[in-house]
C-alpha cells in the first residue's frame, strides 16, 4: 500500500510539474510513514510542507492543489488534508486485504528482497580470545551479529561471518603458564601461581585434558596432548585449540556458525604486521621517540599519536588489528561490519587512522562498527555473577541452560546495540504475557491451534474462497493487522540497512499485540464459510510473518505452547 501512494504522489507530481505548479527540475525524496492514530487514515505524508517554499505557496493551499492532481485509485478510500498541511490516506479495504494473498503466496520470502544482490558484506563478531568460556557479553555479540547477517541476507546480500581469534600475545601466555601451574598441582594462592593466572575451573579441566594425553579436535586443527608439565608451547597450543573448541560448541548450543576462522597468529606467521610496519614508515607516517616507533594518528582524527612498536621491539595490539583489517580489504571486502563490545570504542579511530595512513584506497570511515553494551543478569532482583564453568562471570552456556537458546536470543538481540540490558532469568523463564519471546510464540502457536481446531469440526481452510472473499476483513481489529502486515516488508529493509535487529524484535511484538487484540475482539470459528476462512487466512498470514520474523532472530516458531 505504502508504494501505491507513492506512486500516485509522483504522479501528481508530474501532473503539477506540467502545469508549471512546481518547478521542472524539482525531484523530491517522497516519504509516506504509517499514522500512530487510525482516525487520521492509514498513511500519511508532509510533502506539501517540503514544497510550499519551491512552489511559492502555503503548504495547506499546496496539499489541496496535491491532493486534487492525484491519479485515480481503487486502493485508496478516501484522502483527507489535516493541520498545517499533511495528507493522509485512507486505504480501501480491498486493496489492504490484498497483503493476505501476498503473503499467502509469498510464503517464506515475503518480506526479502534483493536490494543487495551482488553486494559481498563480511560481520567479523564475537572474535573472543580463547582463554575461557564465552561470557553473556560475547553471547550479545553473537545474537546481534548474527541476526545482522541474517538481516543482511535476506536483503540479497552476499555474507560472509568470521570470527577472530586473538591467539597471540600477553593473555595467552596467562592461559598457558595458568594451565601448567595446575598441571603440576599448584592452585591459586600457592607459591608459583600466576600473578595474572586465570582461575575459573574450567582451567583444571584443560589441564585434566593435557595430562590425560587427549587429542582436540578444534575448527582448523588437531592437538594432541603432550603430556610434559615443562612443556610450555605444547601446554599452550593444547589450551588453545581446548577453549577454541568448547567456544564452538557453546556457539553451536547458540544457533551461530562461521565461514570463516582467522587466527591473529597467522598475521605474524605470514610476515602481514612486519609488512604494514613497513608500509606505514614507507609512507611517511611514522616517527621514533624514545626507543618505541609510533603511527601519527592525529592526522587522521585520532586525538593523539599510537605507539605502533614498543621500545622493548613487540608490537601493540594496535598494529596487528590493522594489519588484519587490511587483509580484509585485500581480500575485496568493500563492506565490513565489525560487532565488538563497547570497551573496543577507542579502537575505532585508530584502526581507521591507520588504515588511512597506508594509503591502499580504503575509504574514511571503513569498516563500519556495531559496539554493543555491557549486559547484567539478575536473578530474584539480584544480580548473578559467578558461574560453575568460569568461577567469576555467567556464560553463554549458563543462560542457554536456564532459559532456553531461543529466550536467550532474542533477550539478547532485542534492545539497541548500545544500550545497556538487564537479563532478567526470571522474566526469561515465565510463560506469561510480559515474556517479549513467550508472547511472540504465542501468537504464532494461537494461530497453529485455530487451524488445528478447524479441521477437527471438520471445517478445514480453504485457500480458495479466502482469497476471493479478502473484502469481508473489515473491522478496525483486522485493518490493524493487516495494515501491521503490510508494513513488515519495509522494516526488514529499514533494519538490514540500519544493522539493528531490534527493529525486528519490535515489529515483532507489535504484530503479536495486533493479533492477539484481533483474535480476542473477532470470532474465527463462525458459521458463515467465507467469514470464517478469511478470517483463517489473515490468522495463517499472521503465522507466516511472524515465522518470518522469528528466523531473522534466530528463533524457533512453535506449534504448541
Amino acid at each position: 500500500m505504502k508504494e501505491t501512494i507513492i506512486a500516485l504522489l509522483e504522479g501528481a507530481l508530474d501532473n503539477l510539474r506540467q502545469q508549471g505548479v512546481l518547478p521542472a527540475d524539482i525531484a523530491p525524496t517522497i516519504k509516506v510513514d504509517p499514522t500512530r492514530d487510525k482516525a487520521h487514515g492509514d498513511y500519511a505524508t508532509n510533502l506539501a510542507l517540503m514544497l510550499a517554499k519551491p512552489a511559492g505557496r502555503k503548504p495547506r493551499e499546496l496539499a489541496e492543489v496535491l491532493v486534487a492532481a492525484l491519479p485515480a485509485s481503487d486502493a485508496v478510500q478516501k484522502v483527507e488534508i489535516a493541520g498545517p498541511g499533511f495528507v493522509n490516506f485512507f486505504a480501501a479495504t480491498d486493496a489492504a486485504a490484498q497483503v493476505v494473498r501476498q503473503v499467502l503466496e509469498a510464503g517464506d520470502a515475503y518480506g526479502r528482497n534483493l536490494t543487495g544482490r551482488g553486494r559481498q558484506v563480511q560481520v567479523e563478531f564475537v572474535s573472543a580470545n580463547p582463554t575461557g568460556p564465552l561470557h553473556v557479553g560475547h553471547g550479545r555479540g553473537a545474537a546481534i551479529g548474527d541476526c545482522i547477517c541474517r538481516l543482511l541476507e535476506a536483503t540479497g546480500h552476499e555474507v560472509t561471518r568470521e570470527f577472530y581469534y586473538n591467539d597471540a600475545g600477553v593473555q595467552i601466555s596467562n592461559l598457558a603458564r595458568s594451565v601448567q601451574a595446575r598441571v603440576k598441582g599448584i592452585d591459586p594462592g600457592d607459591p608459583g601461581w600466576p600473578e595474572d593466572g586465570y582461575r575459573g575451573g574450567y582451567i583444571i579441566d584443560v589441564a585434566n585434558a593435557y595430562l590425560a594425553g587427549e587429542t582436540v579436535h578444534a575448527d582448523d586443527r588437531h592437538v594432541t596432548a603432550a603430556v610434559d608439565p615443562d612443556n610450555l608451547d605444547a601446554i599452550r597450543d593444547f589450551a588453545v585449540a581446548y577453549l577454541r573448541r568448547e567456544q564452538d560448541l557453546d556457539l553451536k548450543a547458540f544457533g551461530v556458525s562461521f565461514d570463516v576462522y582467522f587466527l591473529e597468529s597467522s598475521l605474524y606467521e605470514q610476515g602481514k604486521v612486519e609488512a604494514t610496519a613497513a608500509r606505514l614508515v614507507e609512507k611517511g607516517h611514522t616517527f621514533e621517540q624514545d626507543g618505541a616507533l609510533w603511527l601519527r594518528t592525529t592526522n587522521f582524527g585520532d586525538d593523539k599519536d599510537r605507539v605502533m612498536r614498543k621500545s622493548d621491539g613487540h608490537y601493540t595490539y594496535f598494529l596487528p588489528d590493522v594489519a588484519y583489517h587490511l587483509d580484509k580489504w585485500q581480500r575485496g571486502f568493500e563492506t565490513v561490519i565489525n560487532e565488538q563490545g563497547a570497551d573496543h570504542h577507542s579502537t575505532v579511530t585508530r584502526v581507521r587512522a591507520g588504515l588511512q595512513a597506508l594509503e591502499a584506497g580504503i575509504p574514511k570511515g571503513w569498516p563500519d562498527y556495531v559496539l554493543h553494551q555491557m549486559v547484567m543478569v539478575t536473578r530474584s532482583g539480584v544480580e548473578v555473577k559467578l558461574s560453575k564453568r568460569a568461577g567469576s562471570y555467567v556464560t553463554v552456556r549458563d543462560l542457554i541452560d536456564e532459559v532456553g537458546r531461543d529466550a536467550t536470543r532474542f533477550f539478547l538481540a532485542a534492545r539497541r546495540a548500545d544500550s545497556q540490558l538487564t537479563f532478567d532469568i526470571d522474566l526469561a523463564r515465565s510463560q506469561s504475557n510480559d515474556n517479549p519471546v513467550y508472547y511472540v510464540q504465542y501468537a504464532h502457536a494461537r494461530v497453529c491451534s485455530m487451524l488445528r481446531k478447524a479441521d477437527a469440526e471438520d471445517r478445514p481452510f480453504d485457500h480458495a474462497l479466502a482469497v476471493e472473499q479478502l473484502a469481508l476483513l473489515e473491522t478496525d481489529q483486522e485493518k490493524a493487522l493487516l495494515n501491521r502486515l503490510a508494513r513488515y516488508p519495509e522494516v526488514v529493509q529499514h533494519a538490514a540497512a540500519a544493522h539493528e535487529p531490534q527493529q525486528i524484535a519490535q515489529y515483532l511484538l507489535d504484530l503479536a499485540a495486533d493479533f492477539h487484540t484481533c483474535y480476542n475482539a473477532v470470532k474465527v470459528m463462525v458459521d458463515d464459510d467465507a467469514l470464517r476462512n478469511v478470517r483463517l487466512a489473515l490468522g495463517l498470514a499472521t503465522r507466516q510473518v511472524l515465522r518470518n520474523g522469528l528466523e531473522l532472530m534466530g528463533v524457533g516458531a512453535p506449534e504448541e505452547m
